[in-house]
């Protein structure tokens, strides 16, 4: 019989004693897997669910979208020509009651007879759109989403007002196939009207930031790509953006593979807690079958049979925990498709994704296997003596060089399919050196603590001197509940830290002086007449208003802007339209950083100021030349200087400010901005409606209030995974106290027979137990504090503000999940009778 095939042999022999001492492996394997299937599920749904309804969510097999104007004439039937064509305009509009009282912004859009192409449109209760939508006894007819019925108090029958007409309320909308193709960030409910009736609101005014859409259905043979290529060439100049089904919502897409990528992280972190558990449950397993491993070697078995015999063993056991956490993460996305329903306007496509299971059993059992081959490999190499010893005094010693490259291997095995498997390469490098760092950082730590402790000189109180000494006596569990814990809370005080730091800049760190109100699609005639009606309202103050134009990037330096980008990073300039203003002043709350602004009469040739993230994403600074296509017509302007800005005071600003001169008589529209006192805002806002009904009104409180329930929804999210850390790690303490209970035990029987008292026992196991929380809670704030700095200030170029509250609060549940489980240990083991330890001893 082969060496493999007794160790096989003996293996099942072993294992089929139970799995005592293994289910805190098997508990940290599953968790950590189940965390990376349900996350890669949910994002496969997420992402098959754009794939299959490509065109139900795009709205047709190819999507033109334009500002301003609908395409022309000549356009129009060349598309036509192709297949069947549905128009349809989008804008932000004011809805109000019937009263003039209630009032709401509302995303606004207006649909042809043809609306969908692909895709259903379902009304609550039933009920066709066209007939909805349908001019009755002279009045048009909307559909509205069910929060704006809640908002204006309305209910079907009754009317609304939007800009210069009245609609009458027909159904409230249940599903629109096609809303995740145009914005994924809406600022108000959805209200769908006909076409025709738009022009009875007034809002078709020159200058107005309307959106027209023209979605083809092209007939089934139609060769895509070649279609496509055709307009273009026809059409080159047209100012329209071309979309097809096969990349349906690319926002949609980026933000899924970001969130991925984030959650697949933290589970990954979960995953790592959970091989602290791992190494630490397969030395503890050793540990207890050293007798039985000292006399195979006694009797001639060589090394390499108990290696296999116990690698084996690992194995079966790190494969059952691997179907156990696979099955968890099968079933998990049931519940985390529903709660990511209300953050994505597309839905996950719930099922069992071979790929996004096969790629967590990967991670289970890189990560099985990392953790064990240490000490594996230190099983086999140590003799026969030093394993008897090994009760009382722990051998130490290192695996011999080919299990010391396994492991190796291994590791890098598992940061190089977390590199590989993720849509941001360079962010994972990041995860993978930050983890190799905080490992490293908490096992020094952890040493630290352990020298510290055996340096501290004899104490006084017996029970502190107790206590101290256990976090230094061989075999102590301080670098275990060090490394276990507080990676899980490191995450926690990161996550706490990130969030903390989003809800403050979001609502918390709102200017004094920021604006109550944007108002947006100003006319030229209206600007004198509205500042003087809103700053007649007492309580208004401060109005300031500029002129406001759209415009794309479409040359850098006579490259196009797609080449002449040099950081992804800012791929987002080229994703639509930029805002774009003129001004003979530096806007408030900017710095130039590079160049000079120039002279307040200046007349010459086109000059512009770009926001340093432009000058970033193409590599450029002042002398630089871009080419900015403003309505159709293509400016060429000379870069004067580069600006930073200060967002965060939600004044008026803009990444591009041509100099006077070019664009004075080109469409435009105003915005503007208004302070008001929270009584002077309900005046304020009936005042305009009231005389401006195309107007819109941005109200910044409503607008903040959207992206923290958005932020919300993402962070419980974010939660849910970063517990799940947090719950490895306290298997791994679980773990930890367990593998230790024997020699606890064995101290209290000692401790007892020399007088001390139940409570004295107690008091000192507790006192080290609350020692080890604070000390791991205190490193954890630490590396997790420095984590969220690192993420916010160097990836997302936020402003960083420190919260106690997040380190604080992660100290006390430190310190209480130790108190805990030292507790119960410590409880236990007083519990056990003297007298058959005192005569097997």
């Amino acid at each position: 019989m082969t060496n493999l095939n007794l160790a096989l042999r003996l293996a099942r022999r072993e294992l089929r004693t139970g799995l005592k001492g293994f289910w805190v492996f098997l508990a940290c394997l599953a968790l950590g897997v189940a965390a990376i299937a349900a996350v890669q599920s949910v994002s496969s749904g997420l992402l098959d669910g754009l794939a299959s309804d490509g065109r139900s969510i795009l709205g047709g097999d190819v999507a033109l979208r334009q500002l301003y104007n609908p395409p022309a004439d000549g356009q129009m039937a060349a598309l036509k020509a192709g297949g069947r064509v549905s128009t349809s305009a989008e804008m932000r509009a004011m809805a109000r009651a019937d009263d003039d009282v209630r009032s709401s912004l509302v995303e606004l859009k207006a649909v042809d007879d043809l609306y969908p192409l692909y895709g259903t449109v379902t009304l609550d209760g039933g009920g066709d759109l066209r007939d909805a939508l349908a001019k009755k006894d002279g009045r048009w007819g909307a559909v509205v989403e069910a929060s704006l019925v809640d908002r204006l108090g309305v209910k079907p029958g009754d009317t609304i007002h939007v800009g210069e007409g009245a609609y009458r309320v027909a159904a409230v909308l249940d599903r629109e196939p096609d809303r995740a193709s145009s914005n994924a960030f809406s600022l108000g409910p959805r209200l769908l009207v006909a076409l025709p009736s738009l022009a009875n609101t007034g809002l078709l005014q020159p200058g107005s930031l309307t959106w027209w859409s023209a979605k083809v259905a092209l007939p089934p043979e139609t060769d895509l790509k070649a279609w496509q290529e055709g307009l273009r060439a026809r059409f080159p100049d047209a100012p329209w953006r071309m979309r097809d089904y096969t990349n349906a919502s690319p926002q949609i897409e980026r933000f899924i593979d970001r969130m991925t990528l984030f959650l697949t992280l933290v589970g990954l972190t979960a995953l790592l807690v959970g091989g602290v558990g791992v190494g630490n449950a397969v030395r503890s397993h050793l540990d207890s079958r050293a007798r039985t491993i000292a006399m195979m070697k006694c009797i001639g078995a060589p090394g390499a049979l108990v290696f296999q015999l116990y690698l084996a063993q690992i194995l079966a056991l790190a494969l059952l925990g691997i179907v156990i956490g696979l099955a968890l993460g099968a079933v998990a996305p049931l519940a985390l498709g529903r709660l990511l329903d209300g953050v994505l306007p597309v839905s996950a496509h719930i099922g069992v994704y071979p790929g996004a299971l096969a790629l967590a059993a990967l991670y289970g059992v890189l990560t099985a296997l990392t953790f064990s081959l240490w000490p594996l490999g230190r099983a086999r190499e140590v003799p026969a003596g030093a394993l008897f010893r090994d009760v009382i005094a722990p051998a130490g010693g290192r695996p011999r060089t080919p299990y010391t490259v396994a492991m190796v291997v291994s590791a890098a095995a598992l940061a190089g399919l977390a590199v590989l498997t993720a849509h941001n390469k360079v962010f994972a490098l990041w995860f993978v050196g930050g983890s190799i760092a905080t490992f490293l950082a908490f096992r020094a730590a952890a040493a630290l603590v352990t020298w510290g402790a055996a340096r501290v000189g004899r104490v006084r109180r017996p029970g502190l001197r107790l206590a101290l000494a256990n976090l230094h006596r061989p075999g102590n569990p301080t670098a275990a509940v060090v490394l276990s814990l507080g990676l899980g809370l490191t995450v926690l005080v990161a996550i706490a830290l990130i969030q903390g730091n989003f809800s403050r800049r979001v609502s918390e760190t709102i200017p004094q002086d920021a604006p109550a109100f944007f108002f947006v699609d100003i006319q030229r005639d209206q600007f004198d007449p509205l500042r003087d009606l809103v700053t007649a309202v007492p309580g208004a103050s401060a109005f300031e208003a500029v002129p406001s134009l759209r415009g794309r990037i479409e040359r850098v330096n006579g490259q196009d802007a797609e080449k002449a980008l040099v950081n992804p990073e800012q791929a987002w300039i080229l994703a639509g339209d930029r805002g774009i203003t003129y001004s003979a002043t530096l806007p408030k709350h900017s710095t130039v950083t590079a160049g000079s602004w120039w002279p307040t009469d200046y007349a010459g040739p086109p000059l512009i100021s770009i926001h340093q993230s432009v000058a970033e994403a193409f590599g450029i600074g002042p002398g630089a030349t871009m080419v900015i296509n403003i309505l159709g017509r293509s400016i060429e302007a000379k870069v004067a200087n580069v600006r930073s800005a200060d967002f965060s005071s939600m004044a008026i600003n803009f990444t591009m400010v041509f100099a006077p001169g070019t664009l004075e008589g080109a469409p435009q529209t105003w915005v503007a901005t208004v302070r008001a006192t929270p009584d002077a805002e309900t005046q304020v806002q009936r005042a305009v409606l009231q005389r401006f009904p195309n107007i819109t009104m941005v109200r910044v409180k409503d607008a903040l209030d959207t992206v923290a329930e958005m932020l919300g929804h993402i962070g419980t999210a974010v939660r849910i995974v970063a517990g799940i850390t947090l719950a490895a790690g306290t298997l791994v303490l679980a773990g930890a106290v367990a593998a230790g209970h024997r020699r606890r035990v064995y101290d209290a029987v000692l401790l007892k027979v020399l007088g001390a008292t139940r409570g004295d026992v107690l008091r000192a196991f507790l006192l080290e137990y609350g020692l080890l929380g604070l000390l791991t809670a205190a490193i954890a704030g630490i590396i997790g504090t420095l984590t969220a700095w690192a993420v916010l200030k160097f990836l997302m170029h936020w402003e960083w503000s420190f919260l106690p509250s997040a380190v604080v609060t992660t100290a006390l549940l430190s310190t209480a999940i130790t108190l805990a489980f030292g507790f119960y240990g410590t409880w236990r083991a007083l519990g056990q009778p003297s007298a058959p330890l005192l005569r097997n001893e």
